[in-house]
């Protein structure tokens, strides 16, 4: 079965703010932007794959479009470890990080999903394990710095039925005020996005601590500084947890020997798809190590994170990003009830992407 096409597509669809304007990078998100990836092969079946993400997608769907796509053409879409093996080894001069890993992840989903449409089976079923059919979801909201807001959103979880809450602040006056709104029986974690040294770090670990965190996200820079991060969870002010911005399983292996986090948070967008998160999930498991994936996305970004979650081991968390599109891109899948999540049950990835969505909200 051999590749014939891969087709990078750019959505921007509006979604409703139930806070004030916001975003990350130095850009307010207007929309919430998604890069679909589609591979087509001569046997008539189609995958679809989703790299990250969000302000750097342009770089990205060039970075597939001129390099990785050309080398696809041609090679059997079944063949999924040598693929990616070989794509891998060919690109690592252009980076082990960045658009070309996002690139990848975007191609190995979409092949995963074609071997499970060719397998007539959902992918947490391909991939075997426990298979779960529903799975809790955390409300990941985005950064507010108003301790009004954050209370506000926090409770509004809570009311919809979600147990765990993640605020993106880097103060202490908005996640106190989450803390009071929502009580002491609901889980809040706090992601900071990389932003202080270990000695800013370990003070504002102590100013946050009464908050009674359950895990403390991403709090040290630069993220890749593994020696600093392990000093930092040996202060045992709370549970540390990064790996979003981890590029590669040794990374992971790395973070895992320093003893630097309780929770790991790959990103199935950003490490290399479906096939490398599978390998820092085994690593996390024999390391005794949490994994809560990292999946603010709406499309097969999330779907491929669902069926990897639903096939582990352990039982895993769900983020889910608390924003709601204007109009979905794989109808109910990424909603979530009662603040859980149903594993879709079609072959494959489990849906397609409503092509009436990509046709309205992409961008030309």
């Amino acid at each position: 079965m051999k590749i014939t096409a891969v087709e990078t597509m750019l959505l921007r669809i509006p979604y409703r703010q139930s806070g004030p304007p916001t975003g990350f990078g130095g850009k307010v998100w207007t929309t919430l932007d998604t890069l679909l990836l589609r591979i087509d092969t001569d046997e008539g079946v189609t995958g679809w794959g989703e790299a990250f993400g969000y302000n750097v997608n342009e770089g990205t769907k060039a970075t597939i479009d001129t390099l990785i796509a050309p080398l696809c053409i041609g090679r059997n879409a079944a063949a999924i470890g040598e693929l990616m093996a070989d794509l891998q080894r060919k690109l690592h001069l252009f980076g082990r990080g960045g658009p070309v890993i996002y690139g990848l992840s975007g191609i190995d989903i979409a092949l995963w999903d074609i071997a499970g449409k060719c397998a007539g089976l959902p992918l947490y079923r391909l991939l075997g394990g426990a298979g779960r059919r529903e799975l809790r979801a955390y409300a990941s909201l985005l950064r507010y710095h108003d301790p009004a807001v954050t209370a506000r959103l926090s409770a509004e979880a809570v009311d919809r039925g979600y147990r765990h809450v993640k605020l993106h602040e880097i103060e202490l006056a908005p996640v106190a005020s989450a803390r009071a709104a929502v009580g002491p029986e609901i889980a809040i974690m706090v992601d900071t996005n990389c932003p202080w040294s270990l000695a800013e770090a370990r003070a504002m670990a102590r100013q946050l601590a009464p908050q009674d965190l359950f895990w403390l996200e991403e709090p040290i820079w630069p993220p890749e500084d593994v020696a600093a991060l392990a000093q930092l969870r040996r202060a045992g002010l709370m549970p540390i947890a990064a790996g979003e911005n981890a590029g590669s399983t040794l990374h992971f292996a790395q973070m895992f020997a320093a003893g630097a986090v309780d929770v790991a948070q790959p990103s199935v967008s950003k490490i290399g798809g479906i096939s490398e998160m599978r390998k820092v999930v085994a690593l996390a498991e024999a390391a005794n190590v949490s994994v809560v994936p990292h999946s603010p996305y709406f499309g097969p970004g999330l779907l491929a994170t669902l069926h990897v979650a639903a096939s582990a081991a352990q039982d895993m968390l769900i983020e889910r990003l608390y924003v709601d599109f204007e109009t979905p891109l794989c109808g109910d899948l990424a909603n979530a009830r009662n603040g859980m999540m149903t594993v879709p049950e079609a072959p494959g990835l489990g849906a397609e992407p409503d092509a009436a969505v990509i046709e309205r909200y992409r961008a030309k």
